[in-house]
Order: C-alpha cells, then sequence, then structure tokens
C-alpha cells in the first residue's frame, strides 16, 4: 500500500465519525478582529467558516494568540558531556523554574542563526568557530495548536569547542545559567513541553550509541 492510499484510507475511516463537516476542504477565515496587542504576542477574535458534505458551511468562532516564532536548544559540551540549563522566572505558572536557553526569533531570521544569537544574550556562551558545533534538530512543533500559532523549532547544538562572552538581557529579562551533567539534567524537574521534546531527543541518541558500542 502506498503512503497516499494508507492517507486516503485513514481519511475514509476519520469521515465514519463526521459530524458533516467535510475536513478535506481548507477552513475559510471570514474575518478577524484585534482585541489585544502587546510587546510578544497579540489576540485576535476569528470568524472562520467550515464547509459541510453539503457544501454549505458551518460558522465557528475562535481566539488565536499570534506569535512570533521561536527557538529552543540543548546545548552539549562535548569535551566534558555536560548540558546547559537555565532558570528563570514564568509568569504563565508563576514561579522560578528550570528549563534549556530559548527564545524568539526575529523577522526573516533563519533558526539555527537566532538560536546561536539567543544562547550567547542569554548565556554568553559562543562556539570557537563554525567547525566546533553541530546541530542535531529535533524537530519543528506548535506549542498548543488549539489556541496560537507559535512554531518552537528545536534543536540539540553540540559543542567541541566555546568561549565566554557577556551576556545581553532585555530590560526586564533575568535569567541563571550552568552545566550541568546528563543524570542531574534528567532529575531536574523541567515542565516545559518544547524543553522535554530536546531532552528526550537526546537521550535516544545518548541510548543508540551505548548500543552501538555493546555491539
Amino acid at each position: 500500500m502506498s503512503e497516499q492510499e494508507g492517507s486516503e484510507q485513514l481519511s475514509q475511516r476519520l469521515a465514519g465519525s463526521s459530524d458533516g463537516v467535510d475536513m478535506d476542504i481548507p477552513a475559510q477565515t471570514l474575518s478577524q478582529e484585534l482585541k489585544y496587542q502587546g510587546a510578544i504576542f497579540k489576540v485576535e477574535d476569528r470568524t472562520i467558516a467550515l464547509t459541510l458534505n453539503s457544501g454549505k458551511q458551518t460558522v465557528i468562532h475562535r481566539q488565536v494568540i499570534v506569535h512570533a516564532p521561536c527557538v529552543v536548544m540543548l546545548v552539549h559540551d562535548c569535551e566534558h558531556d555536560t548540558y546547559l540549563i537555565e532558570r528563570e522566572y514564568r509568569a504563565g505558572i508563576d514561579r522560578f523554574t528550570y528549563g534549556l536557553p530559548a527564545g524568539l526569533m526575529d523577522a526573516g531570521e533563519d533558526p539555527q542563526r537566532a538560536a546561536l544569537r539567543e544562547l550567547r544574550e542569554e548565556t554568553g556562551v559562543v562556539a570557537d568557530d563554525a567547525t566546533s558545533l553541530r546541530f542535531d534538530a529535533a524537530g519543528d512543533y506548535y506549542s498548543s495548536e488549539g489556541m496560537t500559532d507559535e512554531l518552537a523549532h528545536i534543536f540539540v547544538i553540540h559543542m567541541h569547542g566555546w568561549h565566554q562572552e557577556n551576556t545581553d538581557f532585555d530590560p526586564d529579562e533575568h535569567v541563571e545559567s550552568a552545566w550541568v551533567g546528563w543524570n542531574e539534567l534528567l532529575a531536574l524537574p523541567i515542565t516545559a513541553s518544547n524543553s522535554i521534546i530536546a531532552v528526550q531527543h537526546e537521550r535516544i541518541r545518548r541510548m543508540n550509541n551505548v548500543l552501538s558500542e555493546a555491539q
């Protein structure tokens, strides 16, 4: 069975539970109204039309947080086999918490370039040169598809040589950072889903290395 045939069969199975909406036809945004404009994101109230199997439309309303894409990176010092973690205040859960270097991308900015920029600004860590680091892409994932268009580009960055430069925080940004061992990293109460994706991606790489060495 080809991939296309499998996709068509799955679509037919899903359609068996349909309430009449044809999900093979893209939704149409009829209107959008700005409800809030902040420094980092805005909130829009959208009126959206979904097409029914009969050809008619049904209208739904959704509030969407429009957010710049971001980068999240687990940074690995290959020589010492340590990982860079951060601690800062997170307003969404109203507490100081552990996490990984991360930040917003500028308009038109390449994700890898954004990752290195944010890494320097938040921690002062800079690769010695282009040959001393390797990007391992863990994937591009939406933070919460039902409410925001924020897309996170997640990496594990393996560094074989780096040096320390000055940090460059925003006026209301306060971040601590430190290098920890692998087991110490796993023991930290990290709760941000994008950070967990990066850690689990690295866990698989390390497990595969152990299996390869055992063979």
